[in-house]
């Protein structure tokens, strides 16, 4: 991993067994499968929202398991890519909680830029299969990441989407920190909790409640292929 503000925080999981393990898994299913996201967009989340500047963490399952979706962000997409069905009830999620308009494109990285770590429990996939690397290592190293989020010095607030989000609620503070938690977004499971949640609203009125300062959560206008916004 890229060095980062994190990096410090997280070096010593680089020195630790389960690691070399794990990337020796990875590295061999690169050897012989399509695995995302590419190599060099694995710790995307952890590059674009800086440790400093946290205030949400956004907690998925494992990244998108179709050609040019992941690119290390949870939920997030490239602007030009066909927007998955999980963002898709993300985005109407938004619409419904915040009256925001509907972006016409998945790209999230302006979520990141304003300190929303856009975290999966596992950080890579096989190709078509989805949950094919859950179980080998990710889930030790997002929880590492998760107990430094936890330990940030000002509140951080944690939405959990999905039973392998929420098994990180254990390890978050709560008389420090706010948490938020639902189904997944995902059109298996977006009906029975997801939708009408709340998240994005109730996220801003935790960090007020918390002394900290709203998300702008807008999308719309801010495609970072747009010209300005680069």
């Amino acid at each position: 991993m890229a060095t980062t503000d994190w990096n410090p925080l997280l070096r010593a999981e680089f020195d630790q067994p389960y690691w070399t393990e794990l990337q020796d898994f990875v590295a061999g299913e690169r050897r012989h499968h399509t695995v995302y996201p590419p190599h060099e967009d694995v710790f995307a989340a952890l590059h674009l929202t800086s440790y400093a500047d946290l205030k949400v963490v956004i907690v998925g399952q494992d990244p998108y398991h179709g050609p040019r979706q992941a690119h290390g962000l949870a939920f997030s997409v490239r602007s030009g890519v066909q927007v998955p069905p999980s963002l898709r009830n993300i985005h109407k999620e938004l619409h419904d909680d915040l009256g925001l308009p509907i972006p016409d494109h998945g790209n999230l990285e302006p979520w990141a830029r304003s300190g929303v770590l856009l975290l999966n429990t596992s950080l890579t996939v096989r190709a078509g299969q989805a949950g094919s690397h859950s179980g080998h290592g990710w889930e030790t190293f997002t929880d590492r990441v998760t107990d430094v989020a936890a330990a940030h010095e000002e509140p951080v607030v944690f939405i959990l989407w999905g039973n392998h989000a929420r098994r990180k609620r254990e390890r978050v503070d709560t008389s420090r920190h706010g948490i938020i938690e639902s189904t997944h977004p995902s059109p298996f499971s977006a009906s029975n909790g997801f939708f009408g949640s709340k998240p994005f609203s109730r996220a801003n009125e935790e960090l007020i409640r918390l002394g900290r300062e709203p998300v702008d959560w807008s999308l719309v206008g801010s495609d970072p292929t747009e010209p300005g916004m680069h």
